[in-house]
């Protein structure tokens, strides 16, 4: 396949998941405050619909899906093989699934055999992080010492975590970064293998949502395929779940290839496809509503196209404004695209010393003050990023 829009960065999708990122910390600080409209936050399991905050992450995962063609070609531009790729997106799963696994064992009740708290292990634990996965300047001397101390205090947190129970550090679930590692991978791997057929990654996505549907309870808790069978065990090897997921992001990889196709027809042909798309989308959805409810928590069919419909739309908006030369607001705002990761961790660091220091929001910061506050928030996460980055610190994995 031809390189086409491949050869370049794509803008609009760094600006696409730099606003993922600042909608994602704003929605993660609603807890901070009180009299948050319901249609911001996450509904609940059994609840029918969505809220702002249920688009978020597969939004981002749509993102993701969208850039993994343009990173991959990146690489194959510059002569690396496809071992080596491989690879390499065997290392970048590691270290999301690693980092994953971390941040979790910092979530509900925290002990640890040494008496810290859970301010310090987060503290630590970015520290580590930052010391493993830095973006190094070429030649830098202290690297592999730098590496090597991160990794060890990696190791004695993971050795000193305890459970209420008693238990030790473990994967009670991935963590949000750890189902990015593994919808990552699933995809990347799908991408070299169906690199020069784009056709077979339409399939792949195809299967991935028939097995969706016959693994995902629909109204009135029926399943079309219960209990255990060798389609469960696949996609719990494949650590797919029920494949909520990776449709996001298969969904981007796709969209992304064949935007690619038509990188040489002209903009109303693009918009005919963007419209027929986000119309075809949102349709399906409506009509799978009918026996599946809308919800993220259960992971849907319905709730996966409603938000592909919203991705595209958005995306769409987003290439037109860089078409336009009319994508400088977004300047400041360049690190949530491009230094994502280092974004996502702000919060890590800025609630510990919040929590140390006994600081809160005041009861009077509330409804439209207290999303103004976090809103505020988010934005502080990323001028810190493009401090951090401007000091030559930025995980890159």
């Amino acid at each position: 396949m031809e390189n086409g829009i491949f050869a370049k960065r794509n803008q609009s999708i760094d600006i696409l998941r730099g606003l993922t990122m600042l909608l994602m910390i704003f929605v993660n600080d609603l807890w901070s405050v009180s009299g948050v409209p319901h249609f911001l936050e996450h509904f609940e399991v059994f609840e029918d619909g969505m809220g702002v905050a249920d688009i978020v992450f597969p939004m981002f995962l749509f993102a993701m899906g969208m850039s993994i063609p343009y990173a991959l070609e990146n690489r194959f531009a510059k002569g690396y093989s496809g071992e080596s790729t491989l690879g390499h997106i065997l290392s970048r799963t590691f270290a999301l699934v690693v980092m994953g696994v971390f941040t979790v064992n910092s979530e509900g009740e925290f002990y640890s055999a040494l008496g810290y708290g859970k301010n310090v292990y987060r503290l630590l634990m970015v520290l580590a992080f930052f010391l493993v996965w830095n973006s190094y300047g070429k030649g830098f001397k202290g690297k592999k010492w730098l590496q090597t101390l991160g990794v060890a205090i990696l190791c004695f947190l993971a050795a000193t975590v305890r459970t209420s129970r008693g238990g030790y550090f473990n994967s009670q679930w991935w963590g949000i970064l750890g189902l990015i590692g593994w919808a990552y991978c699933f995809n990347a791997v799908t991408y070299l293998l169906a690199r020069k057929k784009p056709l077979r990654v339409a399939v792949v996505w195809i299967s991935l949502c028939a097995v969706n549907l016959l693994m995902t309870r629909m109204h009135g808790g029926a399943q079309i395929l219960e209990g255990r069978s060798i389609l469960t065990d696949l996609t719990g090897v494949l650590r797919l779940g029920n494949c909520s997921f990776t449709v996001m992001a298969t969904g981007g990889m796709l969209f992304s290839l064949i935007e690619n196709r038509l990188a040489v027809s002209g903009g109303s042909r693009k918009a005919l496809y963007a419209v027929f798309a986000v119309a075809l989308f949102t349709a399906a959805a409506t009509v799978l509503h009918l026996w599946w409810p809308v919800s993220k928590l259960i992971g849907t069919l319905p709730w996966c196209f409603y938000v592909i419909s919203i991705s595209i739309l958005l995306y769409t908006l987003l290439r037109w404004l860089e078409s336009l030369g009319r994508t400088g607001w977004f300047r400041p705002l360049k690190a949530s695209g491009t230094a994502t990761l280092t974004v996502y961790m702000m919060p890590y660091i800025l609630y510990s010393f919040r929590s140390m220091l006994g600081l809160s929001a005041p009861e009077w910061l509330c409804g439209p003050l207290g999303l103004l506050k976090c809103a505020l928030f988010s934005l502080l996460c990323v001028a810190l990023t493009s401090l951090l980055v401007r000091g030559g610190v930025k995980l890159k994995v």
